[in-house]
């Protein structure tokens, strides 16, 4: 492996340090993008029950707010629920706003690194290339060994770019998916959420 990073030429340094970068934003976007961390299932139907007995301390809503972004999203709703319907809605929201941008942190490197690579690796084709017709133009074809060296510099950069890109647009195209997914189901429950409170729907928070 080292050989043919070595045989590469500089340019496979920035596409092995972008290949490094993707792989840790992607496990950390898999351990951070759970449904279970974000989303707990009968996190409403639990606040709600708390809230039928009176026991909704501010220590329950300090441990529910920092238990998942979820929660960030109902504490917000409830802690202004008594200002009325639309204040209780633009708190959400609000709050909402800042979860989804904690949700998509990194998405956008990832991204950048799905798209620069293949460019990082054409440039290294282009260099390559460029090698390959100065010694053609120095020494003619006669050497071999310089111009297959020249050429493979070309096709080793080319091969490392979409090694990376490839992988990289994926997972990014899955994590915007999971992304999309999360945010659908909290404003699912965040309209649950305002309508019980406000008595617009009966007690169905399952």
């Amino acid at each position: 492996m080292f050989e043919i990073i070595v045989a590469g030429g500089w340019l496979m340094l920035p596409i092995v340090a972008c290949s490094i970068v993707a792989l840790a934003i992607c496990v950390n976007r898999l351990l951070v993008l759970r449904p279970a961390l974000v989303t707990p299932a009968g996190l409403l139907a639990d606040v709600w029950e708390a809230t039928q007995k009176n026991a909704l301390t501010t220590e329950r809503l300090d441990a529910v707010r920092g238990g998942s972004p979820l929660g960030r999203i109902i504490v917000a709703g409830l802690n202004n629920a008594r200002y009325g319907r639309d204040i209780m809605k633009e708190s959400i929201q609000e709050e909402a706003s800042h979860v989804v941008h904690e949700l998509e942190r990194f998405l956008n490197s990832l991204g950048t690194i799905a798209a620069i690579t293949p460019l990082l690796g054409l440039l290294g084709t282009v260099i390559g290339m460029i090698k390959v017709f100065m010694e053609i133009m120095l020494q003619g074809t006669g050497n071999a060994s310089i111009l297959a060296g020249g050429i493979s510099e070309a096709l080793i950069t080319t091969a490392a770019g979409l090694s990376v890109a490839i992988p990289a647009l994926v997972m990014h195209r899955y994590f915007q998916r999971r992304v999309d997914s999360l945010v659908l189901t909290m404003e699912q429950e965040s309209i649950k959420l305002v309508e019980v409170i406000h008595g617009d729907r009966e007690v169905d928070t399952q």
